[in-house]
């Protein structure tokens, strides 16, 4: 008999009342849990996105072990670029590193289209394979173009962008070459996880916080707005997640978007206090996971606090769950977050 849907999260991502708060965890699919580690001793993240069962398998595991409120794709923000001419191999301990980096206006121009289904039809497999198994929303997503282009740029992780930002400001035309191809290729590749049946997305602009706001409004606004105003046709709700961006908020509130994910150096009610009228999305730091149950849960309560004085929330982490975690530990967070919320809602 199957389960009836949970809608929480998406009730949650509308600013409409719920029960309980929903939960879900950025990278809770893999990392930390152990019959992942096991598939990766055979398989590597592209192996296992280019085969739908398995990677299905993967998607709802955290679903089943955590009960949580959501599913997030399993795949990563590089899946669609090799289509575009865009050589990445993802290197362990490393991350993304591209062998062709992007120097110059003649390296975009030779960037190529993204044909999703013909491209990377095993993602929309995957997708129709967990419309079937999930009694929960799929989350899928894209990597936003100032991040991916980071990567393009940098040739792999940066601590520090100088090649990206110098490009920006030295090559403007270049950069909105690059921007708006990026752009392009977002769009058609969220166009289609949708109408595989992906319920929710989530666009991952993880280092955007390494500009300052007069850049970003400058070099990076514009195409944002683009790409969500385009999407908006779609009835699925949208979330911008990036590290260290608090000083970009008011700046995402312009956005198309429903969704704002914060990081966990800006609190849920700091983020009301700047007028954010957004649903609201985190944000415990993923470093406290591995600290006892008590100061987890000491941690925990005042961000729930703040976040249920809104129905717009969904509690996550402000980052992504990382390797060393115990599995447990999720499954107690989420426990503990339904139960505490479940109680508070009822008691107001």
């Amino acid at each position: 008999m199957n389960m009836p849907f949970n809608d929480r999260f998406l009730k949650a991502c509308r600013g409409e009342a719920t029960d309980h708060v929903p939960v879900w965890y950025m990278r809770q699919a893999g990392r930390s849990q152990p019959e992942y580690r096991k598939i990766k001793e055979k398989y590597s993240l592209f192996e296992i996105t280019h085969q739908p069962e398995l990677c299905a398998y993967v998607t709802k595991l955290p679903v089943d072990q955590y009960n949580n409120d959501a599913a997030v794709l399993y795949k990563d923000i590089m899946t669609p670029l090799p289509a575009m001419g865009v050589d990445v191999e993802i290197k362990s301990g490393i991350g993304p590193v591209i062998s062709n980096p992007v120097r110059s206006m003649r390296d975009i121009e030779a960037l190529g289209e993204l044909h999703p289904k013909e491209d990377v039809p095993y993602i929309f497999d995957t997708i129709s394979l967990l419309e079937k198994q999930l009694n929960v929303p799929l989350i899928g997503f894209s990597g936003a173009p100032f991040t991916l282009a980071s990567y393009m740029i940098e040739g792999g992780p940066s601590k520090n962008y100088h090649h990206t930002k110098a490009f920006m400001h030295a090559k403007p035309e270049a950069w909105n070459l690059l921007m708006n191809k990026l752009a392009d290729m977002t769009i058609v590749y969220i166009n289609a996880q949708i109408e595989a049946g992906a319920k929710a997305i989530q666009i991952f602009d993880s280092w955007v916080g390494a500009l300052n706001a007069a850049d970003y409004r400058r070099f990076v606004k514009p195409v944002m707005h683009r790409i969500f105003t385009e999407l908006q046709r779609k009835d699925v709700p949208f979330i911008m997640f990036g590290v260290g961006a608090g000083h970009l908020m008011q700046e995402w509130n312009d956005l198309p978007i429903d969704v704002m994910g914060l990081d966990w150096r800006t609190s849920i009610g700091e983020a009301r206090q700047a007028g954010v009228h957004k649903a609201l999305q985190g944000n415990l730091d993923p470093s406290l996971l591995l600290a006892p149950w008590e100061k987890i849960e000491e941690q925990v309560k005042p961000i729930l606090d703040e976040g249920i004085k809104n129905d717009a929330y969904i509690f996550n982490l402000g980052h992504g769950v990382f390797p060393e975690v115990d599995p447990q530990v999720l499954k107690r967070l989420t426990a503990f977050v339904h139960d505490y919320t479940k109680q508070a809602k009822e008691s107001n």
